[in-house]
C-alpha cells in the first residue's frame, strides 16, 4: 500500500488536512462537486459505505491496526486491491499529527473524499412521502442531530436551504455518527425558490406542510390530520429566532410541542426528535 511517513509538516498535499476551510474543500475540484473531510473509523466506514470515494487518508501510527484496518478493508473490498494501493496513506505519530492539525484528531484517523453531485428538488422528492427541511440552521451541531434523527425515526429524507450548513462539515458528520451518509438529503440549489415560493414549491409537489412555530392558532404534532396526510414536510428554522413569519404563514399548518413548566421551546435539535417520532410514523 501506499504509506507515506510524514516528516515535512509544510509538504503541500497535506494542506488539506490542516489549512483548508469548508468552504475550500467544497470548491476544492471546480467544478466537481468538491471534497470533505471525515473523522473517525465509524464514520468513514458509513461514508465509504454510501459511495463516497477516497483520495487519502491520515493515521496515526499507533492505531493502523485498531482504527485503520476496517477502513483499509473497506476500501479494497468495494474498490480493489489495485485502488487501495493508490491511495496515499500518510502516517505519523500522535505528536506530530497534533502538530500538523493543531489538536488531538478523533480516534486518530481522518479521510478526505469526494462529494457526490446533489439531487435537484423535484428529483429529490420524487417516492419520498416524509420530508424534514432544515431552513437556515446554522449550527453544524444540530444538523447533525436532527439528520440522526431523520434517519432513525423514519424520515424519507431531508432537504436543506442554502442557508444551511453542510451536513459533510466535520463537526455535522461526527456528531451525526455518520448517519448523514445514511438517509438521502439535498441543497436546495440557487435555481430553486426561496422563503414563501419554496413553500408553495413542496405544495406543488404534493406535501402538506408542516412549521415547527409556537403561534395562536397552532395543532399539537399530535394532531390525527397530520398523520394521516399522505406527504409531509416537516419544516424547521434557526436557532433563536425560528422560521420567518411569511414562511410559517405560507404552511399548511403550524405545529407545536407541548410544553410544561414554563418552558416556551426546546432546542432544534430535541424538537425535531419528537417531530420526527410523532409525524414519521
Amino acid at each position: 500500500m501506499n504509506w507515506i511517513e510524514i516528516s515535512d509538516l509544510e509538504a503541500p498535499e497535506l494542506e488539506v488536512f490542516s489549512k483548508l476551510s469548508e468552504v475550500q474543500l467544497l470548491h476544492y475540484y471546480e467544478p466537481a462537486p468538491g471534497i470533505f473531510i471525515a473523522e473517525s473509523a465509524n464514520v468513514i466506514l458509513r461514508a465509504l459505505e454510501a459511495g463516497y470515494e477516497p483520495c487519502s487518508l491520515l493515521l496515526e501510527t499507533q492505531r493502523v491496526e485498531k482504527e485503520g484496518r476496517p477502513v483499509l478493508d473497506k476500501i479494497e473490498e468495494i474498490y480493489g486491491r489495485e485502488f487501495l494501493e493508490k491511495v496515499p496513506i500518510y502516517i505519523a505519530e500522535h505528536e506530530i499529527v497534533t502538530r500538523l492539525t493543531g489538536y488531538s484528531l478523533v480516534r486518530g484517523l481522518w479521510a478526505v473524499l469526494r462529494r457526490k453531485p446533489l439531487q435537484d428538488l423535484n428529483g429529490f422528492c420524487e417516492g419520498k412521502n416524509r420530508l424534514a427541511v432544515l431552513y437556515e440552521v446554522v449550527n453544524p451541531t444540530n444538523v447533525g442531530a436532527i439528520l440522526r434523527s431523520a434517519a432513525a425515526l423514519g424520515m424519507d429524507g431531508a432537504l436543506l436551504t442554502k442557508g444551511t450548513v453542510n451536513p459533510l462539515t466535520r463537526r455535522s458528520a461526527r456528531v451525526s455518527m455518520g448517519t448523514v451518509f445514511q438517509i438521502p438529503w439535498t441543497i436546495v440549489g440557487k435555481e430553486e425558490p426561496e422563503g414563501v415560493d419554496f413553500v408553495k414549491r413542496l405544495g406543488a409537489l404534493g406535501f402538506q406542510t408542516v412549521a415547527m412555530a409556537l403561534t395562536e392558532d397552532s395543532v399539537s404534532v399530535r394532531d390525527e390530520r397530520l398523520k394521516s396526510a399522505k406527504r409531509l414536510a416537516v419544516i424547521l428554522g434557526t436557532e433563536g429566532d425560528g422560521l420567518p413569519k411569511d414562511v410559517m404563514e405560507a404552511c399548511d399548518y403550524r405545529v407545536m410541542i407541548p410544553m410544561y413548566h414554563g418552558v416556551d421551546s426546546l432546542n432544534v435539535a430535541a424538537a425535531s426528535a419528537l417531530a420526527f417520532w410523532e409525524l414519521g410514523r
